[in-house]
């Protein structure tokens, strides 16, 4: 009587992990939502500080700043204005950070890089460049 008691309890432990719920991780229950639902393109983490080019703006020279927006045209050597929702910004970008990479004016780019006051208009020197 003791074994059998012994058998079935020892056989109830081992079973209770398969019966558990599945709660954390992945749940596939759902599908993704399609490219066009997303508002802006982005699929990075959600809480971070999302920066425009006016908040940019009234950084202190050599700032650290983040952006997400379009290149719109070539100004020059390395030269390019910038722009968000809350205007525009001529950026320079090295062509060793396009790493071979080419974009037009409707792709979505995400820039980090310092802000650069002394010059006149104040630009963005690009360190990171990423096509979104």
């Amino acid at each position: 009587m003791k074994k059998m008691l012994l058998a079935a309890t020892v056989a109830a432990l081992f079973t209770l992990p398969a019966l558990a719920e599945d709660s954390p991780g992945l749940n596939t229950d759902k599908a993704p939502p399609p490219p066009h639902k997303l508002d802006d393109g982005y699929r990075g983490i959600e809480d971070a500080r999302t920066m425009n080019i006016k908040q940019a703006m009234e950084l202190h020279d050599g700032g650290t700043v983040s952006l997400r927006g379009n290149l719109i045209a070539k100004k020059g050597n390395d030269i390019y204005t910038f722009r968000d929702k809350t205007g525009e910004i001529d950026v320079y970008i090295p062509m060793a950070v396009f790493a071979g990479r080419e974009v037009s004016p409707d792709h979505l780019v995400g820039i980090s890089g310092s802000l650069d006051k002394k010059q006149n208009p104040p630009r963005i020197k690009v360190h990171h460049f990423q096509k979104e």
